[in-house]
């Protein structure tokens, strides 16, 4: 027996409102899946403090004490953030490298205290403190030559010594080390760290920083564990190539 006319329409129009539903009930589904995509793909990545220590002032410009200052000074220059301001003790500045919320600063305290800004500045942002990497002068690398590592002691550094402490004696955090070399002869280690880079030096270390600004870029896209492993690598064997070098 044949539907009549209205039970085929009735019929069909249910088959129609089904369809459009489920086509609607897809869409959404669609939709939602995107967005919950969306969201995960979006969490916003955590900010980085760049801490580079040194003494402020004219007379320390240019030492090798302050070749903290000068790595801070050469990554703000290369990404286009101003240090324009006071915060924590710290000449500062702030911006974004990528989708990467970035804080420079460079404790005003003279190094033996950094830690009294560096501290701080880790505290007011809330950061964990592998996400707080520090920038210092080293003699026991080959001046020029770079390290970075995700954990260390100070090694008689007194400004990482000073920001060891502040950190209630938490050495887990990342540095950058930049080496200087060792004080020729019997030369105080103190005269040498206030004392100016000559000529051949001054051009390693400016070299040095470009490489530093390279490393750094590659942490805040990589992540410190492949940028350490692909930076050290490459810096073993200018280590080799150099140690041997007058300066």
């Amino acid at each position: 027996m044949k539907p009549g006319p209205n039970r085929l329409n009735l019929a069909i129009g249910n088959r129609i409102s089904c369809g459009v539903a489920g086509d609607m009930a897809t869409r959404h589904l669609h939709l939602h899946l995107r967005l919950n995509k969306r969201c995960f793909c979006t969490v916003a990545p955590r900010p980085w403090l760049f801490v580079g220590l040194g003494n402020p002032g004219d007379k320390y410009k240019g030492t090798r004490h302050n070749v903290g200052f000068e790595m801070i000074d050469a990554f703000a220059e290369s990404q286009g953030i101003l240090m324009n301001t006071v915060h924590c003790k710290a000449v500062f500045g702030k911006g974004f490298v990528g989708e990467v919320p970035v804080f420079l600063a460079k404790p005003q305290t003279y190094m033996n205290l950094s830690g009294e800004s560096t501290g701080p500045l880790a505290a007011y942002y809330k950061l964990p403190l592998n996400q707080v990497i520090v920038f210092h002068d080293d003699m026991n690398l080959p001046c020029g030559v770079l390290r970075l590592n995700d954990k260390g002691g100070h090694g008689s550094h007194k400004g990482l010594k000073s920001v060891i402490y502040h950190f209630r004696d938490n050495r887990e955090f990342p540095r950058l080390r930049i080496g200087i070399g060792k004080p020729p002869g019997q030369m105080d280690p103190k005269a040498f760290l206030l004392q100016k880079f000559n000529v051949t030096a001054r051009q390693r270390i400016d070299e040095a920083l470009h490489e530093g600004v390279d490393a750094l870029k590659l942490l805040l896209s990589k992540g410190l564990d492949v940028s350490a492993k692909r930076f050290n690598k490459e810096q073993k064997y200018k280590h080799l190539r150099v140690q041997t070098l007058p300066v």
